[in-house]
């Protein structure tokens, strides 16, 4: 334990994460990681999840399987059914994944914070400026999901896709170090806007799951959406149940959730707190 600590603690000097984790071939890297996390090789997959044991607080009480045939198998496992309560109020936006609050509040100027003190144009981020002006004076809530969390991702209340657009991009870390030292991070990074329509009033709610090194894989279970390097516009008009799985990240990465005027941030909604699947995230209008 003690030498598990002193490792963790070198690695958290935020200069070194910095530079392990983003001063490296990230596409190469990234890709990498996607085949050689689905090798089913009993030796290989025991020995990563044994590394990623030791250098993450990895919880597998909650996993519906108990048995996994490689660590990418793990990344993306489903939990036990009721493990995640989904909050029933028709008035409470539910958070679509567990995650760790990043920053969040209003849409100033068009313009999103992406830690204190440095913001970004959210018509860069959504790749539209129609869609960056509907979402004037709306909230905003930044969801980071870490490595050894729950990577599937759910909706967050009734509602209908109404379209889905990929946007290419790099693979930078989107870890606190990282958000410091690069401006306009989640608008360098590969990423999908996904436009829903809530049954409830018809509100117009979007969320932007962003991907990262390692994990530059965004799945949804109602569209196969290829990837590219130009940006794609994909129209859907799919109905979910709030809680119902909406697709999955390979490894974890960010969702940023953008809700129109009106809506109001839950109460107790701060910086760093964690949020599971399920829980209030944001309170409709009245």
């Amino acid at each position: 334990m003690k030498i598990r600590a002193a490792i963790m603690n070198v690695l958290q000097q935020e200069g070194l994460n910095f530079t392990l984790t983003n001063r490296i071939p990230r596409r190469t890297a990234t890709r990498f990681m996607g085949w050689f996390s689905k090798i089913e090789t009993p030796l290989v997959r025991d020995l990563s999840l044994l590394v990623w044991r030791f250098f993450s607080d990895l919880d597998l009480s909650e996993a519906q399987e108990t048995h996994f045939r490689s660590m990418h198998h793990c990344f993306t496992r489903r939990l036990k059914q009721g493990a995640r309560p989904i909050d029933a109020d028709p008035g409470i936006l539910a958070s679509p994944c567990d995650a760790i609050v990043g920053a969040s509040g209003t849409v100033e100027r068009g313009q999103v914070l992406q830690v204190k003190g440095a913001a970004y144009p959210l018509a860069d981020l959504l790749g539209d400026p129609a869609q960056a002006d509907r979402l004037r004076n709306g909230r905003y809530v930044t969801l980071r999901l870490t490595s050894s969390m729950y990577h599937r991702f759910h909706a967050p209340h009734d509602c209908r896709v109404r379209a889905v657009a990929h946007i290419p991009g790099d693979v930078w870390n989107v870890n606190p170090p990282t958000l410091k030292r690069v401006a306009g991070l989640f608008c360098k990074n590969e990423r999908a806007v996904i436009q829903l329509a809530l049954t409830e009033g018809g509100h117009a709610v979007t969320l932007v799951p962003v991907a990262a090194i390692l994990v530059a894989g965004i799945r949804l279970h109602f569209l196969d959406m290829p990837t590219g390097p130009d940006v794609r516009t994909f129209p859907c008009d799919v109905s979910l149940r709030k809680g119902q799985e909406m697709g999955w990240f390979e490894h974890g990465s960010t969702i940023i959730v953008f809700a129109p005027e009106g809506f109001r941030l839950y109460p107790g909604l701060t910086e760093g707190r964690t949020v599971r699947v399920g829980e209030p995230l944001m309170q409709l209008p009245d």
